[in-house]
């Protein structure tokens, strides 16, 4: 093949004097279909003011992201409001509750509110008994009993204890079968108990001290959130699922009592607002879907944007391979696929979805606020985050993205390894100074308290807390503690922020990052951006993929295969040599080329030498841009792309 195409370039049979190169017009074709690409990738990678100056091209997703941004703002702080209400209505409740069930009850005793005799859990019991029977004339709210089919729901007095036992610390000796067992009884409210352990035997239940596990104490009450309509919201109805228990699984003669709530918000079967909430609710609704619209939209454009990245990563590979010859790296192919495109278009479907969400709330058609809140309040976070990309525009803020997008993969790399210190001190703390200190009684909370502390946060609480009651351990934990600080305050975090300084500093020497292969290729194109306006059909023209099949071809007919097939060079030479002997020999000295074969080795056939480097001395003289494989482009000095 290297034969015939250098053939014929020498003879095509028309013309015995002169050399017969390729049509002007495939080879015109080829260098503007370089050029042209090349400004097409320069396009590609444009900011949008930059396009706008180019071609004119109005920046319709830069304008959408910034009225998204502050729509889906507003309706966050609109849904902020409502699910602030929902909580704040559930925590008083909760409180009141406590207040109203737990005899004696104080605010900051919620850890500590227990009872160590008979006689106090008997008394509790019947609080909370006449508590609950006395209910609608003693509370200041608006809570009121379940009912079931005209029937009220009944207080359940549960017991859980041990099938059979027998203990007898005084001889050590015990007998237990550890089968558990539950026992109820229903007390409607209206018979109301007097007395205090009388109580227990008018019920028929009786408490074994040495069996039992624990008492609980079911209600269920109702109840109505009217502080949403002042917020132009329909009121909820609330059922409050409520669990006293009184704990004695310890049988240590503390019998801790605590009380939990559960709550089932749902829509009211009969009501009326009077005045204008009905048309407020129908403008919420109608701002909803217009975000939901203004999303869509977002996503439609990004997900186009993305498609355009990769066909244009596609035609680059087919680009690069035909003239370098070799595969584009993974690098140079994440570039085509914008990161921040791929940000907006998770952002736009977190904010479908909750506004979907938060719209059925409205209607009362579904009552989670939790999940709305999670989808609104992660695309928010996510939309604000997609400013950086705006203000990577402007060079000065633009070295804080780069520095993050530089340091990433140290950083990844040095929390790992911090991360094995880290769980190392977590599995220590937990195992040693769990059963003496409130911060490590849990893997959960030591990795808070370890956290808190460095950042030098209640350093002197955590030393203070720990109790004297063992000496060994005592000593353990201020080595701990003072070698945790020392080692994370003082050397693993100073590491960490200079880790990001030395990062930032390169980066301002740099001005920037090592450019790739691809930016390299794209640096080579010098007009400015308002030159496209002038031209814009012919690049697209130019730079479509069916141009790059024809420059393709036209690059592997011109690609000598002298150092690939020795015999077939000296065939083709010699025709091209005649030019040489008639004085139509290119202007370069053909004892200055250098020929190496595909492996880079010199060739050893004296005879073809002088033939091929002629040939390489004429073919260098055709006005294609590297034709040639590398070792040849090296060795004549020909530009590469």
């Amino acid at each position: 093949m290297a034969g015939q195409a250098a053939h014929g370039l020498a003879r095509p049979g028309r013309n015995q004097n002169s050399p017969a190169p390729l049509p002007k017009s495939d080879r015109e074709l080829a260098s503007d279909g370089v050029e042209h690409f090349r400004r097409k990738l320069k396009y590609f990678f444009m900011n949008p003011c930059d396009k706008f100056r180019a071609r004119g091209r109005k920046p319709w997703k830069l304008s959408l992201q910034i009225l998204k941004i502050g729509l889906i703002t507003i309706q966050l702080v609109l849904f902020g409001l409502s699910n602030q209400m929902m909580v704040t209505f559930k925590e008083e409740n909760l409180m009141a509750f406590r207040h109203l069930f737990l005899k004696g009850y104080t605010d900051r005793s919620v850890d500590t509110y227990a009872v160590y005799t008979k006689s106090e859990v008997y008394n509790h019991m019947d609080f909370i008994i006449q508590q609950y029977t006395n209910l609608e004339n003693l509370t200041a709210g608006n809570h009121a009993y379940e009912k079931s089919g005209g029937v009220v729901t009944p207080l359940l007095l549960c017991q859980q204890f041990y099938r059979n036992s027998t203990i007898s610390p005084a001889s050590e000796s015990f007998h237990i079968d550890p089968h558990v067992e539950t026992e109820c009884t229903n007390i409607y409210p209206i018979q109301p108990l007097m007395g205090t352990p009388k109580a227990g035997q008018q019920l028929n239940f009786t408490l074994d001290f040495k069996r039992l596990l624990c008492v609980n104490v079911y209600i269920k009450l109702k109840a109505i959130n009217l502080q949403t309509v002042r917020h132009n919201e329909l009121p909820d109805c609330y059922v409050f699922y409520i669990t006293i228990s009184f704990s004695n699984r310890a049988h240590s003669g503390r019998v801790s009592i605590t009380l939990h709530n559960d709550v089932g918000i749902n829509e009211c079967t009969d009501w009326n607002v009077t005045g204008g909430s009905g048309k407020n609710i129908d403008a919420l609704l109608l701002f909803d879907g217009l975000i939901i619209l203004a999303c869509v939209g977002s996503l439609a454009l990004c997900l186009r944007s993305v498609t355009n990245g990769i066909q244009l990563q596609s035609e680059y590979a087919m680009f690069f391979q035909t003239l370098h010859g070799k595969k584009v790296s993974w690098l140079d192919r994440m570039e085509f696929v914008n990161g921040w495109y791929i940000l907006i278009i998770i952002s736009d479907s977190l904010t479908i979805a909750g506004s979907i969400l938060k719209m059925e709330i409205q209607t009362k058609n579904l009552t989670n606020y939790d999940v709305c809140s999670i989808l609104l309040g992660t695309a928010t976070m996510l939309v604000w985050v997609g400013v950086l990309r705006y203000l990577g525009f402007f060079q000065k803020y633009n070295i804080l993205i780069l520095t993050m997008r530089a340091s990433f993969p140290h950083v990844v790399r040095f929390c790992c390894c911090a991360a094995m210190i880290y769980l190392g001190y977590c599995f220590c703390g937990w195992i040693v100074l769990g059963p003496y200190h409130k911060k490590f009684q849990t893997l959960n909370t030591v990795l808070a308290c370890l956290f808190s502390l460095t950042n030098g946060d209640d350093v002197f609480s955590t030393f203070r807390q720990l109790r004297q009651q063992n000496q060994a351990v005592w000593l353990f934990s201020r080595v701990y503690l003072y070698s945790f600080t020392s080692l994370f305050i003082y050397m693993v975090i100073s590491l960490f922020i200079a880790l990001f300084t030395d990062i930032y500093e390169t980066i301002k020497q740099q001005a920037g990052f090592q450019k790739s292969e691809l930016q390299a290729f794209i640096t080579e194109c010098k007009d400015p951006p308002s030159s496209d306006r002038r031209s814009t059909e012919t690049l697209i023209e130019m730079s479509s993929s069916s141009n790059l099949v024809v420059m393709k071809k036209m690059v592997q007919q011109l690609r000598f295969e002298a150092s690939i097939n020795r015999v077939k060079v000296s065939q083709a030479a010699a025709d091209l040599q005649q030019f040489y002997h008639r004085g139509s020999a290119p202007s370069c000295d053909p004892r200055s080329v250098r020929l190496t074969g595909r492996g880079g080795d010199p060739w050893k056939l004296p005879e073809e030498t002088d033939r091929t480097r002629a040939t390489v001395c004429f073919t260098s003289e055709l006005p294609i841009t590297a034709p040639f494989t590398p070792q040849i482009n090296s060795a004549v000095g020909l530009p590469s792309l």
